[in-house]
């Protein structure tokens, strides 16, 4: 039997999988959550591999990694399995069948991925070469898995990432993401008895956010958006400290130069204000050049296994490919299942896509760094 005949095979089991990886709630925050379902991660790909992996803890926080043969890997196969979702959402939305149709918190960002990942893997005669990272903190910028995620992935020939995609389209390019939070100090005061005794924060940052926005530019497609904003402390104080937060993208690394030398440069609009920005974490864009040789590899291997030709995308969001790109190496992405409604109630995956996508992984992964 071909990879993709015992991988049609296998999507009973593939089903089992994802429905106890999505059944163990992860979300980024819930450090004891996130351990959990580590436990689950680690099994999966013991099962599928027959090797454990090494657990490697960061500021409390689990991340997974496999290691066959010598470092530095062949290939890298990159995978979370944080999410967006807080604990107890299974008991409103649990996962579900419908045809060939599974929902759940996390099916399509990024368990299914996961389990592709590791199934793909157990159809390899030979995994020499090979190296996989499964991170626990992604959806929050990969604080702590990034210089795991960099140095494991330095040197190989190629990176190949299990985020989900859309009508199966795989994904080429990402821009550059820079996170920033403001913080605006003022003077409290009686919003009733004496409010011009007071510095009002609130309006402070109110001005603050008009110029941040206007930082944006729709031509270069570079987007600078301001997020959530906490302001004051009662509802009769003049708000003495303000703080907000902004997502700055864009494809282009002078553009994320320039809006962060804006950002740094804002100054205070009320007398007697002050105004701080403080970077946040951030990712590097991923180039289409990083992974132009790789698309071309997937379109040559999907025809000999009978798929249907790709589609590429660059997309304005990020994942963990930012990172592999970032450090030089070949980095093709969205190879995940295909499905749609990531971080949105409803999220779903086509289960049809996991055996024929993990086939391709399974070719990927087995052709990077030998003959591509």
């Amino acid at each position: 039997m071909s990879a993709m005949e015992k991988l049609r095979a296998a999507a009973p089991v593939m089903l089992e999988d994802l429905a106890e990886l999505v059944g163990t709630e992860s979300p980024s925050a819930d450090v004891d959550a996130i351990a959990r379902c580590a436990d689950v991660v680690a099994e999966l790909g013991r099962r599928c591999t027959g090797q454990a992996p090494e657990r490697i803890v960061v500021a409390d926080r689990p991340h997974l990694r496999w290691r066959f043969g010598s470092a530095p890997p062949r290939v890298v196969l990159i995978g979370h399995f944080d999410t967006v979702w807080p604990l107890g959402t299974l008991t409103r939305w649990p996962f579900a069948v419908d045809g060939d149709r599974a929902t759940g918190p996390g099916v399509v960002d990024m368990k299914a991925g996961l389990v592709m990942l590791f199934h793909a893997l157990a159809q390899l005669d030979d995994l020499d070469g090979v190296a996989v990272v499964a991170n626990s903190d992604e959806e929050i910028g990969s604080p702590t898995s990034t210089k795991l995620i960099e140095d494991t992935a330095r040197g190989a020939a190629g990176a190949l990432v299990l985020e989900g995609s859309a009508e199966g389209r795989l994904k080429v390019a990402r821009k550059g993401i820079a996170h920033y939070s403001v913080r605006v100090v003022g003077r409290a005061a009686h919003a009733g008895v004496a409010p011009h005794l007071g510095i009002n924060a609130g309006v402070e940052l109110a001005h603050q956010i008009l110029r941040i926005t206007e930082l944006g530019d729709a031509e270069r497609t570079t987007t600078v958006t301001p997020t959530d904003a906490v302001v004051g402390t009662t509802s009769n104080t003049v708000p003495a400290e303000a703080r907000l937060s902004i997502d700055a993208r864009s494809f282009d690394p002078a553009e994320l130069a320039r809006v962060d030398a804006a950002l740094r440069d804002l100054r205070p609009v009320l007398p007697g204000a002050q105004v701080r920005v403080e970077p946040g974490p951030s990712r590097p864009a991923m180039p289409e050049a990083a992974a132009t040789e790789l698309f071309a590899l997937a379109q040559r291997l999907g025809a000999e296994l009978g798929l249907p030709p790709f589609t590429a995308e660059a997309v304005g969001g990020g994942s963990d490919g930012n990172l592999t790109a970032g450090v030089g190496v070949r980095t093709l992405d969205g190879l995940g299942a295909v499905g749609g409604k990531a971080h949105a109630e409803g999220e779903w995956i086509d289960l049809t896509s996991l055996p024929d996508r993990a086939a391709l992984v399974c070719a990927l992964a087995g052709a990077i760094g030998r003959d591509a």
